[in-house]
């Protein structure tokens, strides 16, 4: 644009000669600026929308936006570890002591609800808004908090859990989105790591509320009870937030989208953002996405590499980790309470260090060494489970690893699935590309729950451990080869790199 203000500037004499212009946008008839004083006036407008390009708008105005997001990551990660300690207690109290299978249904039919949730929510995030998809998500999770904290009986324990799963898998893909379309360029890394953060945060906290009721009697339904107040809370905040000016604008809400955008990115950002948006605005109608075109058409690429990313995430058993880690420590002669500290915290450390890193090095830098870390780290552990490995030596070899995977995944393969694939898919399929990857998460993530133990028991720690760290290095290859950076690119910019050619 400001090549082609320069170029009606030049008809008028003031360099003598006619520059040619490279711009994008098409050139203003001269007429439209005869008089000087509109030459001025344009001038400052130029020199505005360059300083608004150049110069990286305040952080602070979208921070609180993207803090009250994450509020439903953090009830993510609650709700996946809230069963966890108090399991023996609820099973006690309900009347299916003993029965393993029961027990399982507790955990799993959250994560069933968790796949209902995200494969509807790509659908229900362009549907209703970002904003109200959040207070949707934190409906089910309040209602399915009081029947499991209520009930007395399993069926409504199974309810209970249901539902909030329905919440738990809306919530993670609708976040995603949100924080991406929501922060500036320059620092929508590090807020993206936010969401690892606060579903760190979530499992920490499932492990701690419990630590100073535990003597109460039926203590468990306290736990169940206070995870409603942060889903009120999130219901609540949405109210003050503003909606993604993306979502806006595709809704042919201009007007709106730009109000959004002056408090996120301040005035003098409105309009250069805007124009960044009309680069990429086809006309296309984001109702008229159909499955067929997301799997089987030209979408097909960008899809299948969102989806394969998830599923390496979860092929290289960081949740058989989890599952695995009491075992371990209680080898070692550590108590599992102070186990699932270690690796809280080594989750948290790794989260922190992906948020400082995530906008300076980039998001494929961060996959490859994280995935390479992970497969280091299965080493480590195949060797302690080694027959020629033995006391402490051993030990030592099967808790660094551990400690040391749960730390490569937080830097990279947790935090940067759910933030890259925002910001390379297009904004006509973005929210139901989501859902179609995030639904790809929770069904590998159900198998591997499933039979990891199953698998252990079959193959041995050896064998099975080799082949997590063998999907890991599988992994480093398909990153390498497939995936893009994306580190200080506008969503356009990016959108127009892997624009599907008509």
């Amino acid at each position: 644009m400001l090549q082609s203000l320069c170029t009606v500037c030049c008809n008028f004499g003031m360099w003598g000669r006619q520059r040619e212009s490279k711009s994008m946008y098409k050139r203003m008839p001269s007429r439209d600026y005869t008089k000087n004083s509109d030459i001025e006036d344009d001038s400052a407008l130029i020199q505005n929308n360059m300083d608004a390009e150049v110069t990286n708008p305040s952080w602070s105005l979208s921070f609180p936006h993207v803090v009250a997001a994450t509020i439903s990551s953090f009830l993510f990660g609650y709700h996946l570890g809230v069963v966890n300690e108090p399991l023996e207690s609820i099973s006690i109290d309900l009347g299916f002591n003993g029965n393993t299978l029961a027990e399982g249904l507790v955990v799993s039919t959250c994560l069933g609800g968790a796949f209902i949730g995200s494969l509807f929510s790509g659908w229900i995030a362009d549907g209703v808004g970002r904003r109200r998809a959040f207070q949707l998500c934190a409906l089910p999770m309040i209602i399915g908090a009081s029947v499991s904290a209520t009930t007395t009986t399993l069926a409504g324990m199974l309810v209970g859990r249901f539902l909030v799963g329905t919440g738990m898998g809306l919530g993670p893909p609708v976040a995603a989105l949100y924080v991406t379309e929501v922060s500036p360029a320059f620092v929508r890394g590090t807020y993206g790591s936010f969401i690892q953060i606060a579903t760190c945060l979530g499992l920490m906290g499932a492990l701690f509320i419990g630590i100073p009721v535990r003597e109460i009697n039926g203590w468990w339904r306290i736990c169940f009870w206070v995870s409603a107040i942060p889903a009120g809370l999130l219901a609540l905040a949405m109210v003050f937030c503003v909606e993604s000016p993306h979502w806006l604008y595709k809704q042919g809400r201009s007007a709106e989208a730009e109000i959004e955008f002056e408090r996120l990115l301040g005035g003098a950002h409105v309009r250069y953002a805007i124009q960044e948006l009309s680069k990429v605005d086809r006309g296309d109608n984001i109702d008229n996405i159909t499955l067929s075109e997301l799997l089987y058409g030209r979408h097909f690429r960008v899809v299948f590499i969102g989806s394969t990313l998830f599923a390496l995430q979860q092929l290289s058993g960081i949740n058989a980790v989890f599952y695995f880690s009491s075992t371990v420590f209680k080898s070692a002669g550590v108590p599992s309470d102070l186990a699932n500290v270690f690796v809280g915290i080594a989750n948290l450390t790794g989260s922190l260090a992906a948020m400082v890193l995530m906008d300076r090095l980039g998001r494929k830098v961060l996959l490859l060494w994280s995935f390479f870390g992970m497969a280091v780290s299965m080493g480590l552990q195949v060797a302690g489970a080694s027959s020629y490995m033995a006391g402490s030596g051993a030990l030592f070899l099967s808790v660094g690893g551990m400690l040391t995977f749960v730390f490569t995944f937080a830097l990279g393969a947790g935090p940067v699935p759910g933030l890259l694939l925002p910001e390379i898919f297009p904004s006509r399929i973005r929210a139901k590309a989501m859902a179609i990857c995030m639904s790809v998460h929770w069904v590998i993530n159900f198998f591997v729950g499933l039979l990891f133990l199953r698998l252990l028991e079959q193959l041995g720690p050896q064998l099975l451990y080799a082949i997590f760290a063998s999907f890991c290095m599988l992994a480093v290859v398909f990153v390498k080869r497939n995936v893009m950076e994306t580190k200080g690119k506008s969503l356009q910019e990016i959108e127009i790199a892997l624009l599907p050619q008509e």
